[in-house]
């Protein structure tokens, strides 16, 4: 292939830019790649210690994460602009793991996990053929709905215990930052236009410490250098219980990533193949082991960041590398991942309305493309969505059943991607494959 017709995800950039692109992506997923290393910590009660090794782990094995996905690495590596982040599939299960195994158990369950993933990723691939437009469509629509709460709480201030969650200040603030990177984006062209975001989350910021809404002291206890050894709270542990539990939230990973990585080879306009799907599940697989050996946890693509890409039109994979290298930087420097982490919930909540916004809307752009005279299409699009929703307005509504169906079911992406296969195939019956075979959906080489 020629420089002339090289494609937009093959696309080099200065220097500069790469560095404020990836950055901005950076920012965008921070606070979620934090979530799970707290919320663990929380729960199992672990000290203040272990839990800032939990953060710096994470972030450094983010990073490479993402550089192998986005750089190709052997067969692994999907080479899109795609981010990898901890699953918050696996949360509950490694609590409960957490409580009665302990910490290695945790992590014995995780490395056996990413190896079954790698090792089955060629034969999960093959489901892409149930991937016609009506179902990508759908799936990226149940995916930015249901990252719309996320925003939404963040906006609000993000701990709804906080005697000031919800305040007129936060959710002022929250709208402020959301208008300036509307106006950004309108306003400003070229680059400026494309790093809206950014430029967002730094006035907001800037906006919010006269406010009293920023706090930098962590930012002077923090050290300056933060080793991640491997196997820091001891030798992995093997419970066959334990495996099993992770093994199945992996198989939930899956279906999520693969909507993901559709979702986004959409947006860039780049159709998914089964081969390319295959390299991208192995380096979850790869990526979750390597989360276990390094005191992580299980690594999917990261769905916050695919409004930015839709949002930036920047379809670079080597933007999402930089923000690879920044993680491994920031996992490495405690004060420099501290500095990230002040900025206040409110100004990511604005920021985080308009790029789930974006990913929504790229569903809805999908749809627009399918037909739905004479065929089921309607019924597969709404009663998807529905149950993609339940979680949504019910988070335990599911409290009764067994855990390991909770696992499924408590996933509105997870949920609402099955849905959408099972209802097209038993409604659509062979049209699922039909666009496939002529070229038409999201594995074709169109």
């Amino acid at each position: 292939m020629t420089e002339n017709t090289r494609h937009p995800v093959d696309e080099m950039l200065p220097a500069g830019p790469l560095f404020i692109y990836g950055l901005q992506h950076v920012l965008a997923m921070y606070a979620g790649a934090v979530a799970v290393p707290l919320i663990i910590a929380n729960a199992i009660g672990l000290t203040q210690e272990q839990l800032i090794f939990l953060i710096n782990a994470d972030l450094f094995t983010c990073g490479i994460a993402t550089l192998i996905q986005t750089l190709g690495f052997g067969n692994m590596g999907i080479r899109i602009p795609i981010i990898q982040g901890v699953t918050f599939a696996a949360v509950t299960p490694m609590i409960i793991i957490g409580k009665t195994h302990g910490m290695t158990a945790i992590y014995g369950a995780i490395i056996v996990a990413g190896i079954i993933t790698y090792l089955v990723a060629p034969y999960f691939s093959k489901l892409i053929r149930f991937f016609p437009p009506v179902v990508t469509g759908t799936i990226i629509t149940i995916i930015g709905v249901t990252l719309m709460p996320v925003a939404v709480m963040w906006a609000a201030g993000g701990n709804p215990a906080a005697p000031n969650f919800a305040s007129p200040e936060n959710i002022v603030l929250a709208f402020v930052v959301m208008l300036l990177v509307l106006f950004f984006y309108k306003y400003f062209t070229g680059f400026l236009s494309n790093i809206a975001v950014l430029l967002g989350l730094i006035c907001g910021t800037v906006i919010a410490i006269p406010l009293g809404m920023v706090n930098f002291s962590p930012v002077g206890t923090a050290s300056w250098l933060g080793i991640t050894t491997p196997f820091w709270f001891g030798l992995p542990t093997f419970d066959a219980a334990s495996i099993a539990a992770m093994v199945l939230v992996m198989l939930v990973v899956m279906t999520e990533t693969t909507g993901d990585c559709i979702a986004i080879g959409e947006i860039i306009e780049k159709p998914i193949r089964q081969e390319d799907l295959a390299r991208c599940l192995r380096a979850d697989g790869f990526s979750t082991t390597l989360g276990g050996i390094l005191n992580s946890f299980p690594y999917t693509a990261f769905a916050q960041n695919v409004g930015l890409v839709g949002l930036t039109r920047v379809k670079s994979r080597f933007v999402v590398a930089a923000a690879g290298a920044i993680l491994i930087v920031l996992g490495l420097v405690p004060k420099l991942a501290a500095v990230i982490a002040a900025i206040p919930h409110p100004v990511l909540g604005g920021a985080g309305i308009v790029m789930f916004g974006m990913v929504a809307a790229s569903g809805i752009k999908t749809l627009s493309k399918v037909s739905f005279d004479g065929t089921h299409n309607i019924m597969v699009v709404g009663i998807s969505i529905g149950i993609g929703m339940i979680t949504l307005a019910v988070p335990q509504f599911y409290h009764g059943f067994p855990n390991w169906l909770q696992v499924i079911l408590h996933s509105g992406i997870t949920a609402g991607s099955l849905a959408a296969i099972l209802l097209n195939l038993i409604l659509n019956g062979s049209m699922a494959t039909n666009d496939v075979a002529a070229g038409k959906g999201v594995s074709g080489d169109s």
